[in-house]
């Protein structure tokens, strides 16, 4: 179902090895941590984080069906807490951190919250974990003010015509929207768009970005990746769009400058024109990395 991005890249800058300890911050389908596995067996040890219950439940499949438990370890936490539950869990000599950010395939096709504009009838909702969120997309679009939903959208979706979109959906939200199919309703009469990308692309991303608060709490889990790592330790990160990548290649430029890291790729990795090929959804990815001082 998801195919991860980069793989040969994340396993170059990540370098792992021989019975290391590694962090997965975004664990999702293994994809990247059955591959680390490899090189950190026997003792090695990766725990992995995942914020979204029905996301946890197929990882915890997956260790038990490919035998991994004794490498692999899942907590159902956000990956903004590292340090608290590096603390819990007595997780130490950690020699690697991997974020791989954005949503996944499982998402969209097991989690049924409105993520994608693929199923209209869906609840317009995109919490990651609802056991632990209270704001949903649809308490958005319902309740804020026409200033509220234009600055998430030109903050979170850089979409230029935010005041305006914005101001149409304030004025026809009479009725209470709950679905996305009622939601694209809405924005189709409003937004317009002359390029390849759907129309509700970025007014969807402004809404996950807000509803989870992703940006705060990826600054959040950076730091606290660089505080648990160890000296030679190694942050890889790989970003799906702009918002991302400007916090990432700010945070490895401060910690350079400050004497904590140094800066392993001068330049963004992108995916190859093989890569991108086989798997579309990787073209927009970015991989940069650091090593701890």
């Amino acid at each position: 179902m998801h195919i991860p991005v980069l793989k040969e890249e994340v396993l170059k800058y990540l370098h792992p090895k021989k019975n290391e300890n590694i962090i997965d911050a975004t664990i999702d389908g293994l994809g990247h941590a059955k591959e680390i596995v490899k090189f950190i067996k026997p003792e090695g040890k990766i725990i992995g984080f995942e914020w979204t219950p029905e996301v946890y439940g197929i990882a915890q499949k997956i260790i038990e069906q490919e035998n991994l438990k004794d490498n692999i370890k899942v907590v159902l936490e956000n990956f903004a807490n590292m340090e608290n539950v590096v603390k819990e869990e007595n997780f130490k000599n950690i020699k690697g951190v991997l974020f791989d950010l954005g949503y996944s395939n499982y998402h969209i096709e097991f989690v049924k919250r409105g993520f994608s504009f693929k199923y209209r009838e869906q609840p317009l909702d995109m919490r990651y974990n609802p056991e632990k969120q209270i704001l949903k997309a649809s308490d958005i679009v319902n309740n804020y003010s026409v200033v509220e939903l234009a600055r998430i959208f030109r903050e979170y979706g850089e979409e230029r015509g935010a005041f305006k979109i914005a101001k149409y959906i304030v004025e026809n939200r009479k009725k209470k929207i709950k679905t996305v199919g009622e939601f694209l309703d809405v924005l189709e009469k409003c937004v317009r768009r002359k390029s390849n990308i759907h129309f509700a692309t970025k007014i969807f991303q402004a809404l996950r970005i807000e509803v989870n608060r992703e940006l705060e709490n990826l600054e959040e889990g950076l730091e606290g990746a660089l505080n648990i790592l160890e000296s030679g330790g190694r942050l890889v990160v790989i970003s799906f769009h702009s918002l991302e990548d400007r916090i990432v290649k700010n945070f490895l430029k401060k910690a350079q400058k400050n004497n904590l890291a140094k800066i392993l790729t001068k330049k963004p990795i992108v995916p190859s024109k093989k890569e991108v090929l086989e798997n579309p959804k990787s073209r927009s990815a970015k991989l940069r990395a650091l090593e701890k001082i």
